[in-house]
């Protein structure tokens, strides 16, 4: 038997309020934040710069131009810049991005460390240029879970405002000591309706299953309802919003891909053997390119198929 250490890492999203001099001050730190993060990946991408580079290039630039704004916030720009400019290169080797540059739409502010905010009776407080923030929240089920089954809260905080709300993103670690023997092997193969799994003891064949998903037909229904609601309408229509919304897609496929995984995940703790899944993002790009039909272009988006190999991968 082998021995593997493995870290888990875990986002909880909360969604929390904050009065309206609390929501102006982290708008205010939103906005210088995106335009330090801007030039901050530009550098990045350039220069393959890592956070100590980007500290010694743009922090005194930046507590210059921004003296109110809190140290760490400049930090976790570094972080987030770094991260951006790492996934912008891999997705341009692979011929994905259009651009030369990373183009910063949508923002998350970080901050990189506890000593700027902390979480305590059901709030999280900020700190901000206009003193320390109440971001309140509701209670929260998978929180509970995280903080009182052994799972540790970084020292990381994203924060997003949305409006009259504020998304918090937590993020928790824990390790796990798994073991497992390299000879016995669960071999996953997915495909559009249905997942296939074939079982090997000591490298030799004892079990076959088939697990009937109904993914591919669930996704043509959707579409067709889908296609039905909005005929002859705008989706900004409040009654098409409310239909789409009454429609839960997403909520059934998940529950489909997440019963699925647990199968998996038994017969793998069973026999303590590795689970092994094909690259299927790159067989699905080759699907798409080879598609000339919009309609099987368009399953083939929506099949969920990573997220089923993110889901096992978390098991």
């Amino acid at each position: 038997m082998n021995k593997w250490l493995k870290t888990l890492k875990r986002t909880v999203v909360l969604e929390g309020w904050t009065n309206r001099y609390g929501r102006r001050a982290l708008r205010e730190i939103a906005e210088a934040y995106r335009s330090m993060l801007q030039e901050m990946v530009n550098y990045a991408v350039e220069h393959k710069a890592s956070q100590a580079t980007l500290h010694k290039v743009f922090y005194r630039k930046f507590r210059e131009k921004y003296p109110w704004l809190p140290t760490r916030v400049i930090k976790g720009c570094y972080r987030d810049a770094v991260r951006r400019a790492k996934s912008f290169r891999e997705l341009k080797k692979k011929g994905v991005v259009k651009t030369d540059k990373p183009v910063v739409k949508r923002i998350t502010t970080t901050y990189s460390d506890s000593q700027d905010w902390r979480l305590r009776n059901g709030v999280v407080e900020v700190r901000t240029h206009k003193g320390w923030v109440k971001i309140h929240y509701r209670g929260h089920k998978q929180l509970l879970g995280h903080l009182y089954n052994g799972w540790k809260l970084s020292s990381e905080l994203r924060l997003k405002p949305n409006g009259k709300k504020v998304i918090i993103y937590l993020t928790f670690t824990r390790n796990f000591e798994v073991v497992y023997s390299s000879n016995n092997i669960v071999a996953v193969d997915v495909n559009e309706n249905n997942v296939t799994l074939a079982v090997f003891r000591y490298r030799k064949l004892c079990e076959a299953y088939r697990i009937e998903t109904g993914l591919g037909r669930l996704v043509i229904s959707y579409a067709e309802r889908r296609k039905r609601i909005t005929r002859g309408k705008s989706t900004k229509t409040k009654s098409v919003k409310k239909a789409l919304k009454k429609l839960k897609e997403k909520e059934r496929k998940q529950d489909i891909i997440y019963k699925t995984a647990r199968i998996i995940e038994g017969l793998a703790m069973q026999y303590n053997a590795v689970v092994v899944v094909g690259n299927v993002r790159r067989g699905k790009r080759k699907l798409v390119e080879r598609t000339r039909k919009n309609t099987l272009r368009h399953r083939i988006h929506q099949w969920s198929v990573s997220t089923l190999v993110e889901v096992l991968n978390n098991k």
